[in-house]
């Protein structure tokens, strides 16, 4: 599974053993990289935006200062687990903590001495999982702006039609014409991009609850 040629692999790990190491493996693949000494610069790095490329993390689990547990509490905090996949370097006493992270969102772990081709294998379905999840992130947010565009009427009109009501039971409901509910609906149907109330609803089911 190969991801795209513009992903990034961000390494955070104090050893710089380690992190040349993993950056000379990743070259040695085609992969780009971007290495992090501790876990506050990467967050200096990421500070007030969202991954733009599919990338992922390789994050060390014990680190002076902020360690990679609460690095990725705080990824996690701000929705960014989702986009860019963690996988946590670990030695062997950190396994039982490492399990434990993957079940509560990360992507995987990888004991310490790795084997170089089990961990890229890993990265590429990272990298292949957050190019889904920017995909999909990125649909929301058109979807969330055409939304945006709809009048209070209009939206009135959607959540009714959603609802599976026909025209004269949203006039009814609104207290307006059937024509007044036919010309809302028409541009209704046009903002959102869809051509019936069926796709409607599929295309709303995907956005969050408060949306």
């Amino acid at each position: 599974m190969q991801p795209a040629q513009a992903a990034t692999v961000f390494i955070v790990d104090d050893d710089a053993g380690v992190r040349e190491a993993l950056a000379w493996l990743l070259r040695t693949r085609r992969l780009l990289s971007e290495p992090f000494a501790s876990a506050e610069d990467f967050l200096a790095r990421m500070a007030g935006h969202e991954p733009a490329e599919p990338c992922c993390l390789l994050l060390d689990v014990r680190m002076p200062g902020m360690s990679g547990l609460a690095l990725f509490e705080q990824l996690q905090a701000r929705a960014l687990a989702a986009l860019m996949p963690v996988i946590f370097l670990t030695g062997h006493a950190d396994v039982p903590t490492a399990v434990d992270l993957v079940k509560r969102g990360a992507f995987d772990f990888c004991e310490k001495p790795f084997s170089d081709n089990a961990l890229v294998d890993r990265i590429e379905k990272a990298l292949a999982l957050s190019a889904l999840a920017l995909s999909a992130r990125r649909e929301q947010l058109r979807l969330q702006a055409r939304l945006a565009e709809l009048t209070e009427r209009e939206r009135d009109v959607m959540r009714l039609v959603v609802e599976g009501l026909p025209n004269k039971l949203i006039a009814d409901q609104l207290d307006i014409s059937v024509r007044t509910v036919e010309v809302h609906r028409a541009r209704l149907f046009d903002k959102m991009e869809v051509k019936s109330a069926v796709e409607l609803a599929n295309l709303l089911r995907g956005l969050p609850a408060g949306a």
